[in-house]
């Protein structure tokens, strides 16, 4: 399937299902990292032209760490790039690319040139050969759209909402089973650096974590983090009197493999506590 082919079907799409974007936050060192490769690939692009393809896809300048320059056609082939992508140069890839970037480049073959847009997409990232969320910025140029991405390792506050009611659906369901699945670190519990984990609220042990099994059958109230704020007996005691809440404090990153901030939201199903925490970037 080709990008012209989408277009017509995609713009309908977008309208029908587009959202009011949120408040543009300020940018993170990789997003403007990011956005300063693309800027210069850009300039570059005008000036060289096409002969900028093989400075694009060799190790240089338009490479900088995990950011890295890749060119698709309009007609969905792959021109030229510096990433785990080269092995497609020559090839249509819009069957290749995920349903989000397709959709974002289509919009941007309908848009006016110059105009820097984003989308997010998932990647394999090469350097922890796990599928990532992944954030691009691009821009038309002719015939040619010219994209610069980095990974998000920190899942949205939303994503995690959504993890902990996928858990808690299937828990209310099939207790035994819930628990099986997470201890075997199934797909269905674990997304980016998001995992749940659950105590039994009757003898205050974990019975089922999505990331370090070690810690299945240790009391959670002896739980703390890296810097000696406990963790587990404050939130053994809101859930003594509440349903549901939250709790802020350090853990380990398993996808950075970095000690950051982290929110733990939390639910209570019969005497089980389910949780699911996300990572906030440290300043």
């Amino acid at each position: 399937m080709r990008i012209p082919y989408l277009l017509g079907s995609v713009l309908t799409l977008l309208l029908a299902f587009s959202q009011p974007s949120r408040a543009a936050a300020p940018d993170s060192a990789d997003t403007a990292q990011a956005k300063h490769l693309l800027q210069s690939a850009v300039e570059y692009y005008r000036v060289q032209g096409d002969a900028a393809f093989a400075a694009f896809s060799r190790q240089g300048e338009f490479i900088d760490g995990e950011h890295y320059v890749f060119v698709v056609d309009t007609r969905g082939t792959m021109l030229a790039s510096g990433g785990t992508s080269a092995v497609l140069i020559g090839r249509d890839v819009s069957a290749v690319l995920e349903p989000e970037l397709r959709t974002a480049f289509a919009q941007a073959l309908a848009s006016d040139e110059g105009q820097v847009q984003t989308a997010e997409y998932r990647w394999m990232n090469a350097r922890d050969s796990r599928v990532e969320r992944k954030q691009v910025y691009y821009q038309r140029v002719g015939e040619r759209i010219i994209a610069v991405g980095h990974y998000l390792p920190r899942a949205a506050p939303e994503q995690a909402q959504n993890l902990l009611n996928r858990a808690v659906a299937a828990f209310s369901k099939d207790p035994q089973g819930t628990l099986h699945s997470i201890n075997q670190l199934s797909a269905d519990f674990r997304e980016d650096d998001l995992y749940v984990f659950v105590v039994d609220l009757d003898n205050r042990r974990y019975v089922a974590h999505g990331y370090n099994l070690r810690l299945l059958g240790v009391d959670f109230a002896t739980i703390q983090d890296p810097e000696g704020k406990p963790v587990g007996a404050p939130i053994l005691a809101l859930m003594s009197t509440a349903a549901s809440g939250g709790y802020d404090y350090h853990w380990k990153n398993p996808v950075t493999a970095k000690v950051e901030g982290k929110h733990a939201l939390l639910r209570k199903v019969g005497h089980y506590l389910l949780a699911v925490g996300y990572y906030r970037e440290t300043k």
